[in-house]
């Protein structure tokens, strides 16, 4: 889900919720979604300690794309796609109920959004 007017004035630009943990299953199907809204996609960067078996680069959409890896921060993923180009999601954790995803989603994609992640997951 992204934010509408992809205004870049909140702090997430949308949010996803994966099936799983497994990287490798979950996001080429996120890198071919947001290439439609974005354009081509460089490299995501995420939380190595919320995901199984993070790679250094996946095939998506015919391409290689880098992952960055870093910790501290497993409700997000930035999606870069061009120098200093970033857009940041919210991560749902697989296995969140539907309401309490469906509410996280909706705030992370309101327009000028700046509750912060822990605050959108908790319902």
């Amino acid at each position: 889900m992204l934010e509408p007017t992809m205004s870049r004035e909140g702090v997430f630009d949308g949010a996803w919720w994966p099936r799983s943990n497994h990287v490798l299953a979950e996001l080429p199907d996120l890198i071919t979604a947001l290439g439609a809204h974005f354009g081509r996609i460089l490299r995501v960067g995420l939380d190595t300690t919320a995901w199984d078996g993070v790679p250094r680069s996946v095939a998506a959409n015919g391409l290689t794309i880098r992952i960055n890896w870093f910790t501290g921060s497993d409700a997000t993923i930035s999606v870069t796609r061009g120098f200093q180009d970033h857009f940041l999601l919210l991560v749902v954790p697989p296995g969140t109920d539907s309401v309490t995803a469906a509410s996280a989603m909706a705030g992370a994609s309101a327009t000028g959004n700046h509750t912060p992640a822990a605050e959108l997951l908790l319902l």
